[in-house]
């Protein structure tokens, strides 16, 4: 199977048209049957890993290419069809890892589309002109308006529970209940109504937030942009674009601008490393334009979320990422300066904050271990620090001209978790005034104060420290990854419970177990037999 790329272009969509007329953006999806990557034909614009990547990259173009819009709206080519979900036949046919990694990503997506309304300012309106089921409804969720054409036949429907005896796999009971404030007993009568539910039923459950005859349905989509558009942020200056990263692949080394992939695959383990920025930075709002793509705070985050991509869909056998940096620390620490003071005021620096906090979750969120090792000549300060306060684990040289760490104002505010939290918070839950105590630790931190401040985990002397760090990593490397993955997913976002942590942390935990219940994938089982005349056969016991 060829390796998957996650990078994309406008013009090379197959299941989206991308319009942006002055204020307004349209994507609309229209999915060719033919478009799958398998044997499965996506009929009624249901969908598979490439609608993702193309949605992911059209809500990361629109945030930095085209300032000028207020609002989105998500719709459909297709007559009354909206989208039918992920592929049905998709998901019976791919390997559990799979199943699993395109449900994440698809989770991943659907919140950078909820933060380009929190965040940067642009509403978002689901034009549903037709039928909304499953993954169809869950995108719709992910909108902060929706209106359904009101025809007596276009419904809204998660029928996973119903049809597949799966969960909806990408936060769409979480969002019934906590974003939609849908009643409980209704939720529950909803997700076992495999038909779904039309018109002003809908509205009256909160499903939707308004329905509009055929004839009137364009109006509706029309009023609602301008009206949610009013609130939109004002973004002066052109738009950056941005190209593709195009790294160079060498057998088992990726090689990009910033960051250096190196994978082991006999020790399952890959070496991600990162290099510190060159030169003088961007002092002004002008100059960060001027550098554009090239910005290096925002080229190495795109060139780290590739890399993250590529080895959680590419290198399933990878179960140890070892995180290291390179380069000059003050350089890392000028350029978080500048992006933190502009983005209070600058749109793009805001972006690019923005782009960085979602590239740090997506390695919170990976489900391998990672490692960060700091030696002399790494450059853990600031964002970069964030790298190995988001390791499992950090081993520091304690040496006599040895490593050092440096903290920024990132490390406080701009990057936090999926739990709301920056790193820092989550990592002193217990011992909150120790945050407060590192806002005046300007100086860089040897291996013997980052021990006693407790930034890292481990701090061997020179004599251990090549002997320490292997056996580490070959330890970690033979563990049971399905136990390391529930250990890490349970350690690693302690403190409050947000919609996003529900999201990742109940229902990826939930749909991982179920997808390999007998029930869903035996022979026998829903998602199995699904389009068959045959029935599913259920084991009944509940566990």
């Amino acid at each position: 199977m060829a390796a998957l790329s996650f990078e994309t272009h406008p013009s090379e969509y197959r299941r989206f048209q991308l319009r942006v007329e002055g204020p307004l953006a349209t994507l609309a999806m229209d999915v060719p049957e033919d478009a799958g990557a398998g044997d499965y034909v996506l009929k009624l614009n249901s969908y598979d890993l490439g609608v993702d990547i193309e949605l992911a990259d059209a809500i990361q173009r629109l945030r930095f290419e085209h300032p000028e819009v207020r609002a989105l709206v998500i719709t459909s080519l297709k007559d009354r069809v909206f989208c039918s979900g992920a592929n049905i036949y998709m998901l019976g046919t791919s390997t559990h890892s799979f199943k699993v990694n395109f449900c994440k990503f698809t989770n991943e997506t659907r919140l950078y589309l909820e933060e380009l309304a929190a965040e940067s300012g642009v509403p978002t309106i689901a034009a549903l002109n037709g039928t909304a089921s499953g993954g169809g409804y869950e995108l719709a969720m992910a909108c902060e308006h929706i209106i359904l054409q009101d025809d007596g036949n276009s419904a809204v429907s998660l029928p996973e529970v119903p049809l597949l005896a799966v969960l909806p796999g990408t936060g769409g009971l979480t969002r019934l209940v906590d974003k939609r404030k849908v009643r409980r007993d209704l939720a529950d009568a909803f997700s076992t109504i495999a038909e779904g539910v039309r018109g002003k039923r809908a509205v009256e459950w909160r499903l939707i937030d308004e329905c509009a005859p055929r004839s009137k349905f364009a109006t509706a989509v029309s009023a609602a942009a301008a009206r949610l558009g009013e609130t939109a942020r004002e973004k002066s200056g052109p738009g950056v674009v941005l190209p593709k990263l195009a790294p160079e692949r060498l057998g088992n080394v990726t090689k990009y601008r910033h960051v250096t992939v190196s994978v082991d695959p006999d020790k399952r383990v890959a070496t991600v490393t990162l290099r510190a920025p060159a030169g003088p930075m961007p002092r002004t709002a002008e100059d960060f334009r001027r550098a554009g793509a090239d910005l290096w705070a925002l080229r190495a985050f795109r060139e780290l979320d590739d890399a993250l991509l590529d080895l959680r869909f590419n290198q399933l056998s990878v179960g140890l990422l070892v995180l290291e940096t390179e380069g000059d620390a003050a350089a890392v620490l000028e350029s978080d300066q500048v992006v933190a003071e502009l983005a209070e005021s600058d749109w793009f620096a805001k972006e690019v904050l923005l782009l960085q906090k979602r590239v740090l979750k997506r390695l919170d969120l990976s489900a391998k271990s990672s490692f960060a090792i700091i030696r002399p000549g790494s450059c853990f300060a600031g964002s970069l620090l964030e790298l190995a306060l988001s390791a499992d684990r950090s081993y520091m040289l304690d040496a006599d001209g040895g490593p050092t760490l440096q903290l920024s104002p990132l490390n406080f505010a701009g990057l936090p978790m999926s739990n709301g939290l920056s790193r820092l918070e989550t990592r002193f839950l217990g011992t909150p005034e120790r945050v407060a105590e590192l806002k005046n630790q300007t100086a860089p931190i040897s291996a013997r104060e980052a021990a006693v401040l407790g930034l890292v985990t481990f701090t061997p002397d020179d004599i251990d420290w090549d002997d320490e760090v292997r056996i580490a990593i070959e330890e970690r490397a033979a563990f049971s990854p399905d136990a390391l993955t529930g250990m890490e997913a349970s350690l690693r976002f302690a403190g409050p419970e947000t919609m996003e942590t529900k999201i990742f942390g109940r229902l990826s935990a939930w749909q991982n177990w179920i997808f390999q219940r007998p029930n869903a994938v035996g022979q026998k089982g829903a998602l199995t037999l699904y389009g068959s005349p045959e029935r599913a056969v259920f084991d009944y016991r509940r566990t």
